[in-house]
Parts: C-alpha cells; sequence; structure tokens
C-alpha cells in the first residue's frame, strides 16, 4: 500500500495549520512521530501537550514532505508512509466523520536537526550577543563579556529588521513573540543577525530577538532526575531556588579550570599549558554567550550535589522557581573572573566564589551575564 504524503519546516508548522487544518482540535494534530506500523498503515503520534494520538492513514491519504523555513506547500514533496521516520514533526488533517487522515504534513527530524545547526552557526557568523545598555534612535549599544573583560557593539536596526520578544514564562526561543524597536528596554538581553562588520563590534540587523532574564548562581543541594529539577542554594545569599529543566532547556559543562588555575593561572586569562579561547573577527576573544554555545551539552546525571553552577531563565510567575534555558556546569572560574571584572572579592570563606553584587534581572551575576537567548 503506498502512501502520499509532504513535508512541513518548524518554522512553518503554525503557518501550515491556518492553510490546511480545521480549527476543532479533534480535526488537526501536531506533534512528533513516536512509533510506525506499516502493516497497520498507522502511526502513533505524540502531541505538543505529551498525549499520544493514533494516526490511520488510507489509500487516500496525501502524505508530504516539505523543508524547514518553508512557508507553504508549494515546494511540498509527495512521499510514501515509509519515508516517514520516528521522531519526525507531523501536522495531520484528519476527517472528523471517520477519524481517517486526509493529509499528514511532515518534517524530518534529521533536517530539522541539519538546519537549526546551519541556523545557530549563523547566528553566531553574523551576529552579535550582549546587554541593551543604550538606544538611541535606530543604535542599540550592547555590552559584551569575554574572558578578557567588557566591550560594546551596536546593532543597527531599520524599518526591515524583524523584532521577537522572548514570551514571559516560556524559555523556547519558538515561542517568541513579534515584537518592535520601541518594546527594547535597556537591560534587556538582546541577540541580532546581519551584515557584520569585520571586527565583529557592529551588525547591520536584519533579525533581533531579546528578552529579560534572570541570572543566578549557587551550589547544588539536590538533584531530582525522576521530575528532571535540580535544588540549588544562591551564592552570599545562601537563598534556596528550584530549577525545573524541560526538553527545551540546555545543560552545558565547563572543563575543570578550577584545578587549572589552581597552578597559577592569572584570572581573566588562559591557564597555564592550556590553549586560550580562539578569536573572533578583528583578533578579539569570544563573548561568554559564543564561548557558551560551543561547551558540550550534557545529561542531567553527570550534575553532582555540591557542584557550582549558573542559571539563565525567563522571569518566572512563581518566585524562586525557575524554569532552565541554560544550566551551566563547573562555573567557578566564569563565576570568579566576573566578580573581578567588576572590582568585586574573588573569594569568600573557604575560598568560595562571591559574587559582591546582586543577581537578577539584564545585568546578571556582577560582570557575568549567561545567555538566555539559545538556539
Amino acid at each position: 500500500m503506498a502512501f502520499q504524503y509532504k513535508r512541513v519546516a518548524p518554522y512553518a508548522l503554525l503557518t501550515l495549520c491556518s492553510l490546511v487544518m480545521p480549527a476543532q482540535v479533534p480535526e488537526r494534530l501536531v506533534g512528533t512521530v513516536s512509533s510506525i506500523a506499516l502493516e497497520k498503515a498507522t502511526l502513533d503520534v505524540k502531541g505538543q501537550d505529551g498525549t499520544p494520538v493514533t494516526v490511520n492513514l488510507t489509500t487516500d491519504s496525501i502524505l508530504q514532505r516539505v523543508a524547514p523555513g518553508e512557508k507553504s506547500l508549494k515546494n511540498a514533496e509527495t512521499i510514501q508512509a515509509s519515508d516517514i521516520a520516528v521522531g519526525d514533526k507531523v501536522l495531520v488533517n484528519s476527517d472528523p466523520a471517520t477519524g481517517m487522515a486526509r493529509r499528514l504534513v511532515v518534517m524530518s527530524a534529521s533536517a530539522i536537526s541539519k538546519h537549526d545547526e546551519a541556523d545557530r552557526a549563523a547566528w553566531t557568523t553574523h551576529g552579535v550577543s550582549g546587554i541593551v545598555v543604550a538606544k538611541t534612535g535606530d543604535d542599540l549599544t550592547l555590552r559584551l563579556r569575554t574572558m578578557q573583560g567588557e566591550s560594546q557593539a551596536h546593532v543597527l536596526v531599520s524599518t526591515a529588521t524583524g523584532f521577537r520578544r522572548y514570551a514571559a514564562d516560556s524559555v523556547r526561543f519558538g515561542d517568541a513573540k513579534l515584537s518592535s524597536l520601541a518594546e527594547v528596554r535597556v537591560g534587556d538581553q538582546l541577540r541580532a543577525r546581519g551584515d557584520k562588520s569585520e571586527d565583529g563590534l557592529k551588525v547591520t540587523a536584519n533579525e533581533v530577538v531579546f528578552g529579560t532574564f534572570v541570572t543566578k548562581a549557587g551550589t547544588i543541594t539536590a538533584i531530582d532526575t525522576e521530575h528532571k529539577s535540580v535544588s540549588i542554594n544562591e551564592l552570599n545569599t545562601n537563598k534556596a531556588f528550584n530549577v525545573r529543566l524541560t526538553a527545551d532547556s540546555q545543560v552545558k559543562q565547563m572543563p575543570n579550570l578550577a584545578a587549572m588555575f589552581a597552578g597559577g593561572g592569572p584570572p581573566g586569562g588562559a591557564p597555564p599549558g592550556t590553549t586560550p579561547p580562539p578569536m573572533t573577527g578583528g583578533g578579539r576573544p569570544p563573548d561568554i554567550a559564543q564561548m557558551v554555545e560551543r561547551m558540550p551539552t550534557v545529561a542531567l546525571d553527570a550534575l553532582k550535589v555540591g557542584d557550582t553552577v549558573v542559571m539563565s531563565s525567563t522571569k518566572g510567575a512563581v518566585d524562586n522557581e525557575y524554569t532552565a534555558i541554560v544550566l551551566l556546569d563547573n562555573a567557578e572560574v566564569l563565576i570568579r573572573m566576573a566578580t573581578m571584572q567588576r572590582g568585586g572579592q574573588a573569594s569568600g570563606a573557604g575560598g568560595s566564589p562571591q559574587l559582591g553584587g546582586a543577581q537578577g534581572m539584564g545585568g546578571g551575576l556582577g560582570n557575568l551575564e549567561l545567555p538566555g537567548i539559545m538556539q
């Protein structure tokens, strides 16, 4: 039995919903393929709310595949049911009378992964990320952090620049809402992509994403792997807070720089015997956001009670409860360098890093802003 099918890009799913699907929930489904039974002409799809649904195909079902980035079905490719794989994203339009699938639009997991990887690389190569410190007309001044200290960059915008703002209670890049220059505020974390100068300090922006984020550091006191949450005591205040991890959270791990620095490496410089961070355009070291993105992603079980971590999150609705965008493990040296750059004490009793200033929105930990805008 041959089934036809076309596919849609991740960013086009909502658009395609309006193009090819009725409004009633029972008649449409957006989700991820969890299993396939070709002999039964069925596939199980986990909806966006996590509910599993069995999709029934017939010889009349239209099966299509669309590449990531497509905005319509114009370039959709007709496929067979055997071309669908577990992990693929699908958009299903069903007949309300029979429950059978009329149309199935697929976007392959492998294509999504390649698209997202290329997109992340483009944001790094052609972009800049930092904290907004000034807003003058169409010129936004950003504060950047590197391992060596602080610098500034300028983002030039125009009527052609697209703006998106992170949703207040969502860590998902895909949930960012359409916005405008008028909504950008001093203290926001902002990322821009476009025509980047050779020295990396000026970007004429095609796209801007921004938001207000919380950055906190502390010591892990408990790890709940079943519920994917981490309990942390905040540095300086020793106040407890809880961090929840979702499928969109990124757990990163720095190398054990504390041991390297114990050998006499200068704060803010490369430890003896190590390779300095790769330079960007104009001979600049990479900013903290770029460095964090290049760090390896690890599983939750790689963390240990007693580890020092830094967490970024959107501002949650409940005090001391956060959903992590990024949770960075082994962060002692990064915190120490941020503290020394702002003129605070490098360590407190027992040699533990001290921040010497308030944590919180926009400004982050002293001189450290962990990136909140991650893709």
